[in-house]
């Protein structure tokens, strides 16, 4: 009896293509600036936040440049679509909600709000992964919209930060001020996350370009 030809294993680095690189990038962009982020608290040397207002525009540039790689060379990965998602998930969820953490959004009502808008980011992307296909022109192939505001929208609250970081209004003078709400602290700036997350998990059709 003939022996039955053994499954061919799965080699990461064989399967990685050059758009899979810049998505790594993008992740790598993220993490370094949720570092930066811990660094700040640390020294309290404002180079390091203003290094990761830069490195997070510099993600989003990576995440778009992957997809145009990709369509140039006509040759994408099994793992690309997992990949783009865990890398936005670090540089556009949990960065961005560590960023406002750090410059002062500590209370506990800030803390689940944060929590919130990263659970948000990271269902979003896996109903895009799950309904990708279903989404698609039949004629063309591609994802005609989006569901739900993309996970690199929160950039607008980047910037926003950035802004607020450039005035110094930081910490105990944070943008929006605070207000002891029950037994908790909440900075009213933490609001624009849980809106932010919640637009992320509608079902607004936003046309993809």
């Amino acid at each position: 009896m003939a022996e039955s030809p053994r499954p061919q294993r799965f080699s990461m680095f064989r399967e990685y293509t050059l758009a899979d690189l810049f998505t790594l990038g993008n992740a790598a962009c993220g993490t370094v600036a949720i570092f930066l982020c811990l660094q700040y608290i640390a020294e309290d040397e404002k180079r390091f936040l203003w290094t990761t207002f830069l490195l997070l525009p510099t993600a989003f540039a990576l995440d778009a440049v992957d997809g145009w790689v990709a369509r140039k060379l006509r040759r994408g990965s099994r793992l690309g679509a997992d990949l783009d998602s865990l890398a936005d998930t670090v540089s556009f969820g949990v960065a961005p909600a560590v960023l406002l953490y750090t410059l002062g959004a500590r209370g506990a009502w800030d803390a689940i709000l944060l929590v919130y808008f990263v659970c948000c980011g990271i269902s979003r992307l896996a109903r895009f992964n799950v309904t990708a296909d279903d989404l698609e022109d039949p004629e063309t192939g591609k994802v005609k919209y989006f569901e739900g505001t993309p996970i690199p929208t929160s950039l607008a609250l980047v910037g926003v930060l950035g802004v607020a970081f450039w005035q110094d209004w930081t910490h105990a003078e944070l943008l929006g001020g605070m207000f002891e709400l029950g037994p908790w602290q909440l900075h009213p700036i933490s609001l624009l996350y849980g809106i932010s997350g919640s637009l992320m998990i509608s079902t607004l059709r936003i046309p993809k370009p």
